[in-house]
């Protein structure tokens, strides 16, 4: 009798550095590599798990004493817009949706640049390159496309860039990998027209969720998230609705996280007969195109 074993990917943990959503605290990441013919299947099953995806690695923070990081999704098919909400999607319509495959060009990095030096100009982004931003848009195993949001020149003629959002399609939504735009628009709400229209596309496409990354209680960063209705995070070990966001402010406590073993034991893993996908890496030569 043949059995079939489940994948089995090692799992490490980063050394603490400094949390970059909450002041004097310590963050530190449980990851695992990205790669080979069962890349699809670990990131879908890994992201319903709280894992997010950079480049060919899956992570979830680990910290020490605190669990405050709370992975985010929204419930598409119950999602209703706020009236503020509402009026964002108006101010945006001006705007033309093209989505293509991950690959990076100069006029995203320059209005990638832009954004960090407007919005986090002290983050651990700020001084990537050229090359580091390609491999950050390009380098994906999964099927992953870049969502461009540009606002067309006269006569439909061109156009300029205003947001860009590099996103993975999973088997049960849209995951929002990263996100960036233009910093002098701010009376668009751009940030928040880009998880709209997000939730529009996952709608179309009959997927389930929208992936938004990380909600941190207690971080001014991350505020924005709470207010989109019909939001699940997942705590605990499971997707919970989020409720009211001021019940999930969380002290730093040394037994609020179990031991990494503990961690690892409890990550259900999918088998081999999940389906498979070749890895795509980025193409060799000059990191950005001009289109």
């Amino acid at each position: 009798m043949r059995h079939t074993l489940p994948i089995a990917p090692q799992f490490y943990v980063t050394a603490p550095q400094p949390c970059p959503y909450l002041q004097g605290r310590m963050e530190r990441k449980l990851f695992t590599a990205l790669q080979g013919e069962h890349s699809v299947a670990l990131n879908d099953s890994l992201s319903k798990q709280g894992f997010r995806r950079s480049q060919n690695v899956l992570y979830r923070p680990s910290c020490a004493d605190c669990a405050a990081c709370l992975s985010a999704r929204i419930r598409v098919a119950e999602f209703r817009p706020s009236r503020s909400q509402r009026r964002t999607a108006g101010r945006n319509t001006d705007l033309r949706r093209v989505s293509g495959r991950a690959w990076a060009t100069e006029e995203q990095y320059g209005l990638f640049r832009r954004y960090l030096d407007a919005r986090h100009a002290e983050g651990g982004m700020a001084d990537m390159d050229v090359f580091e931003f390609a491999a950050m848009i390009e380098e994906t195993p999964v099927r992953s496309t870049v969502v461009e949001y540009v606002r067309p020149g006269r006569g439909g003629r061109g156009g300029k860039l205003m947001a860009v959002s590099l996103t993975d399609v999973l088997d049960d939504g849209l995951s929002m990998v990263y996100s960036f735009y233009e910093p002098d628009e701010t009376a668009r709400s751009l940030g928040t027209h880009l998880i709209l229209d997000h939730v529009a596309m996952a709608r179309a496409q009959g997927l389930p969720y929208v992936y938004l990354g990380y909600w941190v209680p207690g971080s001014a960063k991350m505020a924005y998230k709470a207010r989109f209705d019909a939001l699940d995070v997942y705590k605990g070990g499971r997707w919970q609705d989020i409720g009211d966001p001021v019940a999930h402010a969380t002290d730093s406590h040394p037994l609020a996280v179990e031991p990494i073993v503990e961690q690892v034991a409890n990550i259900s893993l999918p088998d081999s007969r999940a389906s498979r996908q070749a890895p795509r890496t980025a193409r060799p030569g000059h990191p950005l195109r001009k289109d």
